[in-house]
């Protein structure tokens, strides 16, 4: 395949590399895949999976306790992650340290 540069327009050599780029990303993606299935394969062939092989640990997914909470409403909490309430600017704005909104 041979490809006259010389004859193409700035927007046809651009449109082009988007092209190639995607290629590419798109050839590397199936790779990779290609890559993965097989080493999982062979970890379920010897009776084992990825993660136990690479020492990956599953990531913790739950809830976090709250640690504050509002004194003029207790329903209102806060686990201390995250953007801070409302409430809880309020309060320190007003002078109250954080220790002070501790459940």
């Amino acid at each position: 395949m041979s490809i006259d540069f010389d004859t193409m327009s700035l927007k046809e050599m651009r449109e082009l590399r988007t092209k190639l780029d995607r290629a590419i990303n798109s050839y590397e993606d199936r790779k990779r895949r290609e890559a993965l299935t097989a080493v999982e394969e062979a970890a379920r062939e010897h009776g084992f999976n990825l993660a136990e092989l690479t020492g990956a640990k599953a990531r913790k997914t739950g809830t976090v306790a709250p640690k504050y909470a509002n004194p003029q409403d207790p329903t209102m909490t806060w686990t201390g992650r995250g953007r801070k309430p409302r409430w809880v600017q309020e309060s320190l704005e007003s002078g109250k340290d954080l220790d002070d909104l501790l459940i």
